[in-house]
């Protein structure tokens, strides 16, 4: 093989398998001397690829841990299997699955070719994940046009409806996505409206990009304006603030009969950390602008003794609860609320 570009894609190739190889195989292998192999290997070291070499008779090369992430050459299952498993966890906003697994896709995808990307297409199509997130299942090719956007700085048309359903066609400049752990966010300046924007993904249909490069603007946080290259934690702040203004914050005050690292292990992160109360329990007091109604459920999944000291309307929806769940556990039959006529559902304290 005496084209040296693609003779050194074969080798790392080969490299990259978890093996040692020895320099007369991999000769034989490419077709040159051993000491071709070794001006090679050489070349990969100034690439930045840790290539370890053993003496003696049955000695060979591998490729080993360095202290940076070198590039990866992937076959097409390997890409495959890798885009699948990118897009099932990108399509729930599973914490702990972030911005940058979503950048991974989308620089993924963007070199896939086509037979691989329609493998890819096929295989998520035909599964059905057996668990799914709190927040609502996003198409992944929605999160990597907008994360391939942003990362492009590249403007953004796309179809939006909002909470009372009304929709809107919008266009424009995305800074970041951010993820909560229930939903993901676009963080975007709107071209027509000139003004910053909060997005919510599940609610973004139809995205594309348009081919018009932008400068970054910097992102006004806190009232003032932000650096333009500081990126997720000023969006972070910004759609923390967003929210805070679009919905009433409650104010969590929950003491839990189980040590500190139990509770934390079993509540999502938003909601903070739990501090020991020197009893062998812990309490949790923090701020969180999510329903009461998906905050209750969230407790009782901790699995564990819990009294709510506030806010009033948390309490008031887990006496609402706890009675209802409550009947749910007698026999059905004369005098149970189940056989009366629908009244509808209980009605919990009214929400601002």
């Amino acid at each position: 093989m005496s084209d040296t570009p693609a003779r050194l894609l074969k080798l790392l190739s080969l490299l990259q398998t978890p093996r040692e190889w020895p320099g007369g195989e991999l000769a034989e292998r490419l077709d040159v001397s051993p000491r071709t192999i070794r001006r090679d290997v050489d070349r990969l070291r100034d690439l930045g690829y840790p290539v370890e070499a053993s003496r003696g008779s049955v000695g060979g090369y591998r490729l080993v841990a360095g202290a940076a992430m070198p590039p990866l050459l992937l076959d097409d299952e390997e890409a495959v299997a890798i885009a699948v498993g990118l897009r099932a966890g990108a399509g729930h906003a599973i914490e702990g699955v972030d911005e940058a697994s979503v950048r991974a896709l989308a620089k993924l995808e963007q070199v896939l070719p086509s037979r691989l990307r329609h493998r890819v297409s096929a295989l998520q199509n035909a599964t059905v994940p057996l668990t799914r997130g709190d927040g609502a299942t996003i198409d992944p090719r929605t999160l990597t046009t907008l994360a391939s956007a942003s990362t492009g700085r590249e403007r953004l048309r796309f179809a939006y409806r909002s909470g009372d359903g009304t929709r809107t066609k919008r266009q424009v400049e995305p800074y970041r996505l951010v993820s909560t752990g229930q939903r993901w966010y676009l963080v975007a300046y709107d071209v027509d409206r000139e003004d910053w924007r909060t997005f919510r993904v599940d609610r973004v249909g139809e995205p594309y990009a348009t081919g018009a490069r932008f400068a970054l603007r910097p992102l006004p946080v806190d009232g003032v304006g932000g650096d333009a290259r500081s990126g997720g934690g000023d969006a972070a702040r910004f759609l923390a603030r967003s929210m805070r203004r679009m919905q009433p914050e409650l104010r969590l005050d929950v003491w839990f009969g189980a040590p500190a690292e139990f509770v934390a292990a079993r509540l999502p992160a938003h909601l903070g950390a739990p501090e020991p109360d020197g009893e062998g329990g812990c309490r949790l007091r923090s701020s969180c602008t999510d329903s009461p109604e998906w905050v209750a459920l969230r407790l009782a999944l901790v699995d564990c003794e819990f009294s709510v000291r506030g806010p009033s309307q948390l309490v008031a929806h887990l006496e609402s609860l706890g009675a209802r769940l409550s009947r749910a556990a007698l026999p059905l039959g004369q005098g149970h609320p189940a056989a009366a006529p629908h009244q509808g559902p209980e009605q919990g304290p009214e929400q601002g």
